[in-house]
Order: C-alpha cells, then structure tokens, then sequence
C-alpha cells in the first residue's frame, strides 16, 4: 500500500509543478471532439481510465486494455454534450486466441442544423447549414508476457461545415504492466499521433477584385481562400491503478489516478475510484482536470448493473453525471454487451 500511495504522490507532484504556467494553447488544434471521455464508467471516475479500462472503450483510453479480453464485446456510448451537441461511439472487440484481440470502433459528433446569416441578412438567408465530425478506429492489442500487454489504433477523422470538411489519419499507441506489488497496474498511451488538418471546399471560393486600385478590370475573379493546418489533439496519459479488495471478497474497491499531458493545454490530474459488489453493482466518483488551469470540469459520479443473460453472455448498464460548472453538465449512458 505505500509503494501505490508513493506513486500516487509521485504523480500528484509532477502535476502540481507545472500549476504556474500562465499560457495554454486551448483552441488551437483540429478534431477536438477526439479529446471527449468516452464512456460512462471512465466519465464517472473522473476520467482515470487508463489502467481501468477493460472493455471495448480501451480503444480510446488505451488500447492495451483490449489484450486481456476472453470474450467479445459491442459497446454503445451515448451523451448529450455541451450546447446540444451529441457525442455517440460505438465499438466492438473480438478476442483471437493466441493471436491477441482486434478491435473496431466509430466516434461521431453531431448537431442539429443552424441558420445561415449574412451581413445583409442578419435574421437569416432561409438556407440551413451543418457541421459534425466522425472517426474511424482499428486497433489491436496482444500480451507479449504475463504482465506486460500493448496495443494501438490507426483512425481516419473527418470534419465538415456547410460545403467544407477536412481529413486526417492518426495513430494511437498503449501499454500496460502488472506489477507484482498488490497487483498494482501501471499504464501509458498516446493519442491522436498524425497529420494536420486543413479546411478546403466550394466555401473557399470567392469572387476577388485582383488591384482594387485599377478601375475598368474585372472584379470578379475567382480565387480560393487558403486556411490554416491545425495539429490534431495530442494527448499523453500516465495513469496507475489497483483493487484494494482484489481476492479478498465479493466486494472490490478500485483506485485510480492519471497524469494527462495534452499539446492544447496545461498539464493536469484525474483521480477516480469504483466499488462493486458481487461484480453486479457499481458505484462510482472521480475529480476531473485537477491542477488544469481555467477549467470548468470537476466532481462526476457514476453507477452501473450488470446482468447475466444467459450462458456466458451478459449485459452491462452504466450512468456518469459530469459537472461542468458554468456550463452545467454532462450526463452519460452506455451499454455493453458480452459474448
């Protein structure tokens, strides 16, 4: 027990550390909607999931939490994110004996259409526009020893408004060891490692007056506005974890923190904790975005039942209430189905 709360000290450490940094870089990468939680049970731990993450969701968190699988599994995320926006993602993971475990999953951002306003127009030109997001994940993990297990993705993300969009590819790489100290588990993944992004489309195109200065030629000749490249969320994760009561009884106490290192932001801590008994009920509650600076996540709590179909088949419902201070909150469900 003192060698995890050393860790955990560790951690909480290097993370207060760089508290003082005045600058953050928020705003400044593409396809943001990769840095959501995914996943009620993890939203409910305050998203200190990377050593946790045992179901098809390992995709997003780690993706050498797919490694251990015995059976597989579909997962079905839903949330109703900030400002009406829907977040759902979808996954499944096939275990292949001795050959490691393959995974697929889709992650999509989406929202009712808006007015297109002018300048002239202000109240609206009577056309509508949309914009929404989507990704596409493969991954595969494999233990190569009893203790040391690793994964990884490769995704193709696409983002679009009204007539623009724009592509990219990213990878994601995961490993986990079990230590032999109280089964403490110990855990590191990076995400969204892959090209820039860059808005193109009819949008682009414009009419120009090439030398207003010139009178007598032509006004409207066409050109394309050029945007920026922006990097895709770059995200690194450090996370330790370990069941207090494993083997002990039918109860289980799990504790959890994650360091998280992101390109767009400060540094920052995740801590989070599940009770279970019997394996059937969970209890969950997590701080979120410690030490992050100007941040408006917090406390989340959590709960899920899990139920026997038949065979060894089974169905897993869980719920994750986020706070989001001035923007409220966050609610979200997720099934999971065993097979």
């Amino acid at each position: 027990m003192k060698k995890f709360v050393v860790i955990m000290m560790t951690l909480l450490v290097a993370s207060a550390s760089v508290h003082s940094q005045q600058v953050t870089k928020v705003g400044t990468t593409s396809a943001r909607f990769l840095a959501i939680d995914i996943g009620a049970r993890a939203v409910g731990m305050g998203g200190a999931y990377t050593t946790i993450a045992g179901d098809p969701s390992a995709i997003y968190w780690n993706p050498a939490g797919l490694a251990g699988f015995q059976g597989g599994q579909v997962f079905f995320n839903h949330a109703r994110w900030l400002a009406d926006i829907s977040l759902d993602f979808a996954a499944v993971a096939i275990p292949l004996q001795k050959w490691g475990t393959l995974g697929f999953a889709g992650t999509f951002l989406t929202m009712d259409e808006m007015d297109v306003t002018t300048v002239s127009q202000p109240m609206g030109t009577g056309e509508k526009f949309g914009a929404g997001s989507y990704a596409f994940a493969l991954s595969y993990a494999n233990r190569l020893t009893d203790r040391f297990s690793i994964g990884g993705n490769i995704k193709f993300i696409h983002e679009n408004i009204y007539h623009s969009n724009a592509n990219g590819m990213a990878f994601d790489i995961g490993t986990l060891f079990q230590s032999p100290f109280m089964g403490i588990i110990i855990g590191a993944s990076i995400s969204n490692y892959g090209t820039k992004m860059q808005m193109s489309g009819r949008d682009m195109l414009i009419q120009s007056d090439v030398n207003p200065q010139i009178s007598g030629n032509n006004e409207n000749i066409n050109a394309h506005l050029q945007t920026d490249a922006y990097d895709l969320p770059l995200l690194f994760r450090l996370g330790v974890g370990v069941d207090l009561l494993k083997g002990a009884s039918k109860n289980n106490l799990i504790l959890a923190v994650d360091a998280i290192h992101p390109n767009d932001d400060t540094e920052s801590l995740n801590a989070g904790m599940e009770y279970s008994f019997n394996r059937m009920a969970f209890l969950r509650a997590g701080y979120k975005a410690l030490f992050a600076k100007d941040s408006e996540m917090g406390l989340s709590f959590g709960a899920g039942v899990r139920f026997k179909i038949a065979g060894s088949s089974d169905l897993r419902v869980d719920y994750a209430y986020q706070d989001f201070g001035v923007l409220k909150n966050i609610q979200m469900f997720t099934l999971t189905l065993g097979f």
